[in-house]
């Protein structure tokens, strides 16, 4: 009975290790990198902080929230992405943001930000841009 209960156990991880995106095993934050861009209401986030619409702040995937460097997992409030500003780019137009909050339903390398960043990139009534690029400063 053991080892057949081993035996799907092992079964069962090694069917998820191989589902877990590359880049969740190694999240690289150097560089360039390239996503879609989304808005949302803002308010308090991932890293204890409350914020409004009107400001520049963004939330990042929760795959690159879970895996920055140096966070251990336990108090999200701790972790060191919160607060490291980022430029993002779209046609032509930059915004800086803060980083602030973890988006559950966003890519890697996507980027949810709040109205008014949202805006200095394009007009909301596009709700989602594709192409966005984004580095840390």
């Amino acid at each position: 009975m053991f080892a057949k209960v081993f035996a799907v156990a092992t079964l069962a991880l090694a069917a998820s290790a191989a589902t877990i995106p590359a880049e969740k095993r190694s999240i690289s934050v150097t560089g360039t990198h390239t996503g879609q861009a989304t808005y949302y209401a803002t308010g308090l986030g991932a890293c204890g902080i409350t914020n409004t619409d009107t400001d520049y702040i963004a939330a990042v995937s929760h795959t690159l929230f879970d895996n920055y460097p140096g966070y251990t997992s336990g108090n999200p409030n701790n972790n060191p992405i919160c607060n490291k500003k980022v430029t993002a780019n779209y046609n032509g137009k930059k915004v800086t943001v803060a980083i602030t909050d973890r988006c559950e339903g966003c890519a890697t390398w996507d980027l949810d930000f709040s109205p008014s960043a949202f805006d200095k990139l394009a007009d909301e009534s596009l709700g989602r841009l594709s192409g966005m690029t984004w580095k840390f400063n």
